[in-house]
């Protein structure tokens, strides 16, 4: 099986400004901003989708939203406030099958979504 985008980044194979990292998480500026602060944060565990998450993945996913949360603090979101979005499937807007949290922030942001 080959390696989603996000592990040839994680691995280091493809470069990208690493933003924070531990032994759970990834975190890195998105290729394509869609607000001026726009960075993902993975699960170094290649873990498809949220819907694909089992119970074992339990460290990692409050890894992976307390990080995020972190993240979005340490580039002064907290101030204006930032939101947090994990999609699930096609329709739901997936592009890459390796289960992560987009941090959008930076600009005020308007409800309904997309």
């Amino acid at each position: 099986m080959s390696q989603t985008l996000f592990e040839r980044l994680i691995s280091g194979e493809l470069p990208t400004k690493v933003i924070y990292q531990d032994e759970l998480v990834f975190a890195f500026p998105d290729i394509n901003p869609v607000a001026p602060t726009h960075v993902l944060v993975v699960p170094k565990k290649p873990i498809p989708r949220i819907a694909e998450a089992k119970e074992e993945d339990q460290v990692v996913l409050g890894q992976l939203l307390l990080k995020a949360a972190s993240v979005a603090e340490m580039l002064g979101l907290e101030k204006t406030g930032y939101r947090l979005v994990i999609n699930n499937g096609r329709d739901g807007g997936e592009t890459v099958p390796h289960l992560h949290c987009h941090i959008l922030g930076g600009r005020t942001l308007r409800w309904p979504p997309g």
